[in-house]
């Protein structure tokens, strides 16, 4: 079994997570992790890393190979624990986890998406106003066996964007110990102070959409995966936007479940900036402010730009 470099040093647990659900993963080497906050490429990186993976085009069902390992409220732990040993090609797994919460093997490879914590917002809501009602009652029901009292399902997120965009920037300002999931600006910071490590890998969502086939190539060359430049090529063009989409029914066939219009919800638009013109100066005042005291100038820099803007984060300095 690969060597544990480094144990969580934190108890991550919400009514969606749990980081006790990876207390018994049994390692292999070469295992892949995709960590990211939500909504800021988990599902594309997943597409790619799997199509490097079976160096195939192919849609498979990304949902049932690469299960979210944290997630309390889809499969019991015991049933994604045993999809993963019976696997026989090599590995990968999902998490929303902080890095801090997860446990770092040597030999496995870890790969980190970032984006501008507003397009994540925006893109967000559009997640939560999808859930089905099917939906609200896991995620009821796997609190309560978290925290010991059902109650009612969540509420619905509020219609307008922006309302939501203020209560999710009025519990990142909350004083520590507040009782709300890590707020976007300590969850990247997880990563960002860990970005020197060899086995991790910090990709950006801009990157993602300027140079798609410089980013595949990127992912797979730290994944160790020899790749033909037609293979690459083909990759990249299938993990287009409209092309996930137009597949998103065999990509993601279980996401009905949990959300109306089903892969069309899941996989909404695809682009940045929509809390542009929409966000007042005093939202953005609020978002400037946590962003200067929660973050240094490079890993602001990186996680609002990307690298092609910022620089490769690991040779950031700060």
């Amino acid at each position: 079994m690969p060597e544990l470099l480094r144990a969580p040093s934190r108890e991550y647990r919400t009514a969606l997570m749990d980081s006790h659900r990876w207390d018994g993963f049994r390692p292999r080497p070469g295992d892949i992790v995709v960590a990211t906050y939500p909504k800021c490429g988990t599902t594309w990186t997943q597409r790619i890393v799997d199509m490097l993976i079976h160096q195939s085009t192919a849609a498979r069902p990304i949902t049932e190979t690469y299960p979210w390992l944290d997630a309390t409220f889809f499969n019991p732990i015991e049933a994604e624990l045993a999809l993963l040993e019976g696997q026989t090609h090599r590995r990968a797994i999902k998490s929303h986890l902080p890095f801090d919460s997860l446990p770092i093997y040597q030999g496995l490879k870890y790969i980190h998406v970032a984006r501008d914590g507003r397009d994540a917002c925006f893109s967000f809501h559009n997640h939560m106003r999808g859930f089905t009602e099917g939906a609200k009652i896991r995620v009821g029901r796997a609190a309560a066996e978290l925290f010991g009292a059902e109650g009612p399902p969540p509420p619905d997120p509020p219609e307008d964007p922006v309302e939501f965009y203020r209560g999710w920037i009025a519990e990142a300002e909350a004083p520590p110990g507040a009782p709300v999931e890590m707020p976007f600006f300590d969850f990247e910071m997880t990563y960002w102070r860990e970005r020197a490590r060899a086995n991790l890998l910090l990709v950006h969502y801009n990157d993602l959409k300027a140079d798609l086939p410089g980013e595949v190539a990127r992912i797979a060359a730290f994944l160790d995966i020899d790749t033909p430049a037609a293979m690459l090529g083909a990759i990249a063009e299938a993990a287009r936007f409209d092309n996930m989409k137009a597949q998103g029914a065999a990509l993601l066939p279980t996401v009905e479940i949990m959300f109306d219009r089903g892969h069309d919800r899941f996989l909404n638009k695809g682009f940045n900036g929509r809390w542009r013109g929409a966000l007042t100066d005093a939202d953005l005042a609020r978002f400037d402010r946590l962003a200067s005291a929660k973050f240094t100038p490079s890993a602001r820099a990186w996680i609002e730009g990307g690298r092609l803007a910022a620089g490769d984060p690991a040779a950031l300095p700060d």
